[in-house]
């Protein structure tokens, strides 16, 4: 009898991926890839990204990141 294909471990050896670290990326409603996980940063690439959702530039990214620990702040100081 075959060994289900939800035993981790089973579908690593299957792969090839036997004592490699894996990284789940879901790609839409109930799926997933599997990647092998190298350690580089460059794998990640568009792992954040939502259907739908506009690529954002660095800039972007920062510009959201400083309005957001703004708000924080803001909510956070006394008095306000």
């Amino acid at each position: 009898m075959a060994p289900p294909a939800s035993d981790p471990r089973r579908v690593r050896e299957d792969l090839g991926l036997a004592g490699s670290r894996v990284l789940f990326v879901k790609v839409g409603e109930g799926h997933y890839r599997l990647l092998a996980r190298t350690g580089s940063l460059r794998d990640l690439a568009g792992v954040l990204q939502r259907p739908g959702q506009a690529p954002r530039t660095v800039e972007e990214m920062q510009e959201g990141i400083a309005d957001a620990a703004a708000t924080a702040g803001a909510r956070n100081e006394p008095g306000a």
